[in-house]
Parts: structure tokens; C-alpha cells; sequence
């Protein structure tokens, strides 16, 4: 008997532990914005009302975006991101709304670049994914991404469905589920509820397991930021980081790339389709 006090107090602390992990891996509240009516066709807009100390400010941007003004709304919205980044609280509807705002300023770059910050930040949100395919497909380049595994590719369909913290407070439910099985194991001792706790319990395990690969993964992409978005009509990419090195391949406005390192004012940038070249730091912003 003192054996299983002994592994359920184990598995308790081990639960608490990862809870306060979970809590110690988030970054801010994501707090949604709004931008009344539609923003173009095809292009949705947020309903929801924010809450983040800049109340008037907020207002004032979705006002100017009502009334067609979208460089006052762009500066407003700008304005909410910088003092957001200053205080540690990213918002993805704030995003999504700078994102609609520029889309309209036929800003397309910039569009694309705040639609996957906020995609980054909620991968689960249709209406940010809806935004982001329609603002990709005005894009000139149209890149042939390289063969991936199939697990993969799974991998990041399904964990793209939620956000980071939501995979995490699943992982915290199933494994305190996963102890309340490990309690049915060891005390009862009726040998069928034993046997269904045990089975139960491996399979909470193993999608706990799942749920924080998931959560982990998702919480890397976030701190890495190692993907940027073009920002001027026509970047060059050369086969070193000179401007009189062999142009490899040329890159327009809203092309996404992934960087590899950097070397003084230049990026070493690979595109969807392997392709690598060298680019100048100003052709381009990182999400």
C-alpha cells in the first residue's frame, strides 16, 4: 500500500510540475480585435470586441477603418502592436486587423506579413486562414513546395487546428485524467476495473504525449521567428552574400522564405521549394 501512495504522490507532482510549466510557456493574452463589416471580396473581417488597456485607440482604428481612412487605421493598429510587444502581449485579432487594414492600403507584403503573425499566434482561426490564402494568392511568384513526408504533413495539419496553450491545457486534462486511472489501478481491487483502468490509462498517456508535441512544437515556431516575408517589389537572390555574385533566383513582394543564418546585411534565405540564395535584410521582415 505504500508502494502505490508512493507512485500516485510521484505522478501528482509530476502533474503539478507540468502544469506550471504549461503556465510558464505562455506569452501574454490573446485578445481580439475588430473590424466591422467586409474588408474585400473574398477577405473576412473580426466581430469580437478587445480588451487591452487601449480601448480608444482600438476604436479609433476600426472608426478610421469604417470610414475607408486605412493609413490612419494602419498608424493606430501600429501603434496597439508596438506598445502590445513593449508589455509582452501579442494579440492575433489585433494582426488579423492590421493585416485587413493593409490588404485594403494595397499593401500586400505588409498584409501577408501580419496575417502570419496572426496565424502564428492562432493557427486555428478560419477567418485568419481564410485571409491568408486569399492574400497569397495575389502574389506573383508561385513556388512548387518540395515533397514532404505524409507524417509530416499530418503532423502539422492537426497541429495547426489549436494554439499552443490550447494543446497544452489538453495535455494537462488528459494526464490528470491518465492519474485518476493510475488511482483506479492501484487501490480497487476488483480485477476488471483494474484491467479497463490500466488500458485507459496507456492510451491517455500516449495522447498526452501527442498533445504536447503538439504544444511544444508550436511554442518553437513562436520563438525561433526563423520565417520572413517579402517587403519590396523584386529581391535578389545571389549565390553569396555580395551584390556581385550570380543571381540564383528572384523573389516578389509577399513571397515567404524561411532564413537560414545571416552574414552583416544579408540573409541566407531558402524558399518552399529548397531553392537557397543570399538576400539583402531590408528586402525582407521576419514574422
Amino acid at each position: 500500500m505504500k508502494a502505490r501512495l508512493y507512485i500516485f504522490s510521484v505522478l501528482l507532482m509530476l502533474f503539478i510540475s507540468g502544469h506550471t510549466a504549461v503556465k510558464a510557456q505562455e506569452i501574454g493574452d490573446t485578445v481580439p480585435g475588430e473590424v466591422p463589416g467586409p474588408v474585400a471580396s473574398g477577405i473576412t473581417a473580426s466581430e469580437a470586441t478587445p480588451e487591452i488597456g487601449a480601448g480608444t485607440t482600438l476604436e479609433m482604428a476600426a472608426q478610421a477603418y469604417r470610414e475607408q481612412d486605412y493609413k490612419r487605421s494602419i498608424t493606430l493598429y501600429e501603434e496597439i502592436v508596438a506598445r502590445g510587444i513593449e508589455e509582452q502581449r501579442e494579440s492575433a485579432q489585433v494582426y488579423y486587423n492590421l493585416g485587413n487594414a493593409y490588404f485594403r492600403d494595397n499593401q500586400l507584403g505588409k498584409a501577408i506579413l501580419n496575417y502570419e503573425r496572426a496565424h502564428l499566434l492562432d493557427p486555428g482561426d478560419g477567418d485568419i486562414r481564410h485571409n491568408l490564402r486569399f492574400a497569397n494568392n495575389r502574389t506573383e511568384d508561385r513556388i512548387t513546395p518540395a515533397s514532404t513526408l505524409f507524417l509530416a504533413n499530418w503532423f502539422t495539419g492537426i497541429r495547426d487546428l489549436f494554439s499552443s496553450n490550447t494543446w497544452a491545457t489538453l495535455s494537462v486534462i488528459l494526464f490528470l485524467l491518465f492519474i485518476g486511472c493510475v488511482a483506479l489501478f492501484l487501490f480497487p481491487r476488483a480485477s476488471w476495473i483494474r484491467k479497463a483502468a490500466f488500458y485507459t490509462g496507456l492510451v491517455l498517456l500516449l495522447f498526452t504525449g501527442i498533445t504536447n508535441a503538439f504544444s511544444f512544437s508550436q511554442k518553437r515556431e513562436r520563438v525561433q521567428r526563423d520565417a520572413a516575408i517579402v517587403m519590396v517589389g523584386a529581391a535578389s537572390a545571389n549565390a553569396s552574400p555580395d551584390t556581385n555574385s550570380n543571381l540564383l533566383f528572384e523573389l516578389h513582394e509577399g513571397a515567404k522564405v524561411r532564413i537560414r543564418s545571416s552574414d552583416g546585411n544579408w540573409y541566407e534565405i531558402e524558399i518552399a521549394n529548397g531553392s537557397v540564395g543570399w538576400t539583402l535584410k531590408k528586402n525582407v521582415e521576419v514574422i
